[in-house]
């Protein structure tokens, strides 16, 4: 039986706007890991993977809302749980 947790995702088109984004994401989720490719940058995460509005206006020093995500966003993968507050990719079993 394989008992490696899967992996959740979600990219972003590759851009000044992604930029404090990726960065909150990456800051907040020490066990996530970013692959850029040319145009595009997708984070994978074992299991979960959290996006916290308050760290995302730290990056920018301005107010933000999660939905603004959108603009940006090309694909994600997982079940999403989402406030005002913050959005969580994760597998539920």
């Amino acid at each position: 039986m394989n008992t490696s947790p899967s992996k959740v995702f979600i990219a972003f088109q590759a851009n000044e706007e992604s930029r404090p984004v990726v960065d909150a994401i990456l800051q907040d989720n020490p066990k996530a890991e970013a692959i850029y490719s040319p145009g595009l940058v997708k984070i994978d995460a074992p299991d979960r993977l959290t996006i916290l509005r308050s760290s995302i206006e730290e990056q920018t020093g301005q107010p933000f809302d999660l939905q603004q995500l959108h603009v940006n966003l090309v694909t994600l993968s997982g079940n999403i749980d989402e406030d005002d507050d913050q959005l969580t990719l994760s597998w539920r079993g």
